[in-house]
């Protein structure tokens, strides 16, 4: 099964208009996943099906082989054109964690109020667990990476609106 961005752009329009959450398509090896926040943020993730570990790495195209994964987000982040977003970026290479533990809730979701100091997500860099806090205050309005996804140094990982 293979999807063109058309097709995704439809579903995710299609979606929009119901009170479908979530949605998960599963064919063969590849896997397809949207899920719709309370704060009309829509998130479209194609990736291989889970049949073991594997690292799933972004692609700018849409692919139907087992290491790649596409991510597509719209947020409340593009209808905010007057107010001042801020970035928070990785200060370093490793992995992204959105929750302090695979079973626990998520340090901040879309529409969260963040402080100075309050931790927003943690990087994973060599064996050591970084806790990255904001260095603002502000309400979350982006986040552009996935858990569990590599990230770059200086890589933004989300848009806060600055209070």
């Amino acid at each position: 099964m293979e999807f063109s961005l058309e097709q995704l752009r439809e579903l995710v329009t299609i979606l929009n208009k119901t009170d479908i959450t979530e949605l998960t398509l599963e064919s063969g090896d590849l896997r397809l996943s949207i899920r719709k926040s309370e704060t009309k943020a829509v998130t479209t993730t194609i990736q291989p099906a889970p049949t073991s570990m594997s690292t799933v790495v972004p692609s700018v195209a849409i692919e139907n082989t087992p290491t790649n994964a596409v991510t597509h987000t719209t947020t409340i982040a593009d209808s905010l054109p007057s107010k001042k977003l801020i970035e928070i970026t990785s200060p370093m290479v490793g992995t992204f964690y959105r929750s302090p533990g695979p079973d626990e809730s998520p340090f901040v979701e879309i529409g969260d109020t963040v402080k100075k100091g309050t931790t927003v997500c943690i990087i994973e860099a060599m064996k050591l667990m970084n806790e990255i806090e904001s260095e603002f205050t502000g309400k979350i309005v982006e986040i552009l990476v996935d858990n569990t996804q590599p990230v770059e140094y200086g890589q933004v990982l989300m848009r806060v609106e600055a209070n």
